[in-house]
């Protein structure tokens, strides 16, 4: 069952259309991410899921029920444009924001003590917000989004400004939010936290839905008959085998006699007759199909131009 959907949304800002017929579907308990190249409308759609904006067209659902102004209780929000008070104290400006979001001051209080010490922030609870760090400034964002314990939760790229050891605290609270059954959506450009994070994924391209559906789907959606041999033996042997079974993409050499080569195999070919080919010429010590990453499907679809290039797979 989904949790948040939104149905054939359109947005114009004068003559420029951000959103052209939009339909995306989050199911629950789930990771989303929210794809797309910068201007994309990725951002529009955001501010419509929040009921910052409203579509020119279509209609928004939140558990089934028509999205409304009362709804956005349960959502928290975390934009790419932190929005901080400077001359407030970390724990006076976190529980005035858990309090506009519902909250009892005492509730506020209780929650924040408990996100302080996962955060270990307890030192830094009576400073002002302009004598923190960027990265310190990210983390009393973060928990002022989540004190309030929304079940659906909207992230626009939550990693930046974060030094690798952070950005672990960040994701691991983020997996356990999710464990814990709030719905997220995931807004980034790094595609690794994508494919480390994501259960599902959209992809907004020049307005447009050009992709979604579940991560390892979606890789096996786009998979171009490649594979990752490793072998020791003698490379002219090894290419001798492959002649009719397959063509070279890429090959390292990995010392004493090791190499790593990645191979397209030919339309008529198939991996149990190419390595039986093979195992006659070299020592075969790994074979795994290669999957592209979703770095590569989100650069070859915008290199694509347009959302029918979808079903034609990887451009050449």
């Amino acid at each position: 069952m989904s949790l948040f959907k939104a149905e054939h949304i359109i947005k114009r800002f004068g003559k420029h259309i951000a959103l052209d017929n939009v339909s995306v579907e989050i199911p629950k308990g789930v990771i989303f991410g929210l794809l797309g190249p910068n201007g994309a409308g990725k951002t529009t759609l955001i501010r419509i899921m929040n009921r910052i904006i409203a579509p020119d067209e279509g209609q928004c659902y939140l558990n089934g029920n028509p999205l409304t102004d009362s709804d956005t209780a349960r959502i928290g929000y975390m934009p790419e444009e932190r929005g901080l008070y400077k001359k407030m104290g970390v724990s006076e400006h976190i529980i005035y924001l858990a309090r506009l979001k519902g909250m009892s001051k005492q509730d506020a209080r209780q929650a924040l003590a408990v996100w302080l010490d996962k955060f270990d922030m307890h030192a830094w609870k009576n400073k002002r917000i302009e004598e923190l760090s960027k990265g310190m400034q990210q983390k009393v964002q973060f928990v002022a989004t989540v004190i309030h314990n929304p079940s659906f939760l909207i992230l626009d790229e939550p990693f930046s400004g974060f030094d690798p050891v952070n950005a672990d605290l960040v994701k691991n609270q983020i997996l356990e939010l999710k464990k814990n059954g709030t719905t997220i959506v995931l807004s980034t450009h790094s595609m690794a936290s994508v494919e480390e994070l994501c259960d599902n994924i959209a992809m907004i391209h020049r307005g447009r839905c050009v992709l979604d559906g579940r991560v390892g789907e979606i890789r096996e959606q786009y998979k171009t008959g490649e594979y990752e041999i490793v072998f020791t033996g003698n490379m002219i042997a090894f290419t001798a085998a492959l002649w009719a079974g397959g063509t070279i993409i890429s090959q390292t050499d990995l010392g004493q006699g090791m190499w790593k080569v990645r191979i397209r195999l030919s339309r008529n070919a198939n991996v149990n007759g190419l390595l039986n080919e093979l195992i006659h010429k070299v020592e075969i010590k790994s074979l795994h199909e290669y999957l592209p990453g979703m770095h590569e499907i989100f650069v070859n679809l915008v290199k694509g131009g347009s959302p029918e290039t979808v079903s034609a797979g990887f451009t050449e």
